[in-house]
């Protein structure tokens, strides 16, 4: 029926793809298409450890703790990329001082998501200001980077990365093999704090652009993807990158041409990325299933 409606309705279809004036447009979100590229590189680094630690679940915790400390400070009229960074890191300290074990960590999450979108949704509520301002928190907006806001990503993901670069070897370590690498004498429980701040910063910057609904296609779906092609511990997170950031500019690039909100234009080619992953993956698994037999009788 949707089907239907969508090819039968040509204004729904130029709300989707409209490329009028593209060129004209195109130079009014250099800002959005630098962001996109950078916010790339952080969240497809910081997409493979989440994955390596199971933290998908915490993504979406930060997240709505984010989006509460966003919408408090577009209500209270400051800086909203202060406000979702406050909001993220008070999510990473109530996360790590909670839950050690898995399963306590995951009843904190699922009493915070509601909690931390209930204040959003009440200060949003309470906001009196342009309706473009609220829905941007939820869904993302390509040309709400200006010049302060990008100055914000960029000292803040810039801050994630060398966090990351300083943590990168023992934190993978840990988190590919806790045990072992404890034994070897690698700070194991205290890396788990760090990367959750390191987390909470990389979360509190993407909500800017792809919104907080929706930050798990940066954060999670890219090193997702590379994981299904290779489990090489250098190519997965090169992979995880170029997903990410093609996702992120590719969106960008679609939602400039259109009146739609640049979120549902990320997700779209991630999971599509995703998709064609984990169909090379499991025709790799077949074939070298088929593959087996025939080498050993061989042998």
């Amino acid at each position: 029926m949707i089907v239907h409606l969508v090819a039968d309705d040509p204004g729904i279809w130029s709300q989707i793809f409209n490329y009028d004036n593209y060129g004209e447009l195109l130079a009014l979100v250099t800002n959005s298409l630098i962001a996109g590229a950078v916010l790339g590189v952080v969240g497809g680094l910081i997409s493979v450890v989440v994955m390596m630690r199971d933290l998908a679940f915490a993504v979406h915790g930060i997240a709505e703790l984010s989006f509460a400390g966003a919408s408090a400070a577009l209500l209270a009229g400051v800086n909203v990329a202060a406000g979702s960074l406050a909001g993220s890191i008070v999510a990473a300290l109530v996360i790590g001082a909670l839950g050690v074990r898995a399963a306590d960590r995951n009843s904190a999450i699922g009493v915070l998501m509601p909690f931390g979108l209930g204040l959003g949704v009440l200060f949003l509520a309470l906001y009196k200001g342009r309706a473009a301002n609220k829905f941007g928190l939820l869904t993302g907006q390509i040309v709400a980077v200006d010049t302060p806001q990008m100055t914000w990503l960029l000292g803040i993901s810039a801050l994630a990365l060398a966090a990351l670069a300083v943590v990168w070897r023992p934190l993978t370590f840990a988190s590919a093999d806790p045990d072992v690498a404890a034994a070897r004498g690698v700070p194991v429980r205290a890396l788990s704090p760090v990367f959750t701040v390191i987390l909470a910063l990389a979360v509190s910057v993407a909500i800017q652009v792809v919104g907080a609904l929706l930050v798990l296609a940066l954060v999670v779906t890219p090193a997702a993807a590379a994981m299904r092609v290779t489990a090489s511990p250098r190519l997965v997170p090169l992979l995880s990158v170029a997903f990410a950031v093609t996702s992120m500019v590719g969106g960008i690039l679609l939602a400039l041409g259109s009146s739609i909100p640049i979120s549902p234009y990320v997700t779209t080619i991630s999971f599509t990325l995703y998709l064609i992953c984990r169909a090379v993956g499991a025709r790799r698994t077949r074939a070298g299933w088929s593959g087996r037999p025939a080498t050993s009788a061989t042998a």
